[in-house]
């Protein structure tokens, strides 16, 4: 919350980003330290620190600019996409056994979230970010989800 850090859903943990805030020009760097953010259309999640550095405190939202520093490749590694979070463990298991007959692997993550525990529902192990969004968005068409893709390596 006090060091410069944000949350991403794809970008590999410790990667170094400089964050633009599109309405004031003012930037700040950041590591990537988390997953997230899990509202749709948001990008990133910075700390309170970053965010009192490119005046996001007041207004909590804003267009901005991501650029990637470093000699990182963002769209290496393998994905997963979440399609549900539940705070019932029954729900989670519900949507998993419903769709497993169609795919694999399906996989149920504990989160302790602030507002207390989640288990999100997760589908598929997939090499390169892009091949991820294509899944993704053949859910969408098919099941009828909103689903996101978040990275899968060490995710919390």
């Amino acid at each position: 919350m006090y060091k410069l850090t944000a949350a991403h859903r794809t970008l590999p943990f410790e990667t170094m980003v400089r964050v633009t805030n599109l309405t004031n020009g003012k930037t700040t760097t950041v590591r990537i330290t988390d997953r997230g953010p899990f509202v749709e259309n948001r990008v990133i999640d910075l700390s309170l620190a970053a965010a009192r550095e490119i005046d996001l405190v007041g207004p909590g939202t804003a267009p901005v600019r991501l650029e990637v520093l470093g000699a990182v490749d963002p769209t290496a590694g393998f994905f997963t996409v979440q399609v549900g979070a539940f705070r019932d463990h029954g729900n989670a298991e519900r949507l998993r056994d419903r769709l497993n007959v169609s795919y694999s692997p399906i996989f149920i993550q504990q989160y302790d979230s602030p507002d207390g525990l989640l288990y999100r529902v997760r589908v598929g192990k997939i090499a390169g970010d892009e091949a991820a969004r294509q899944f993704s968005e053949q859910l969408r068409g098919r099941e009828g989800f909103s689903p996101f893709v978040v990275r899968l390596d060490d995710t919390p």
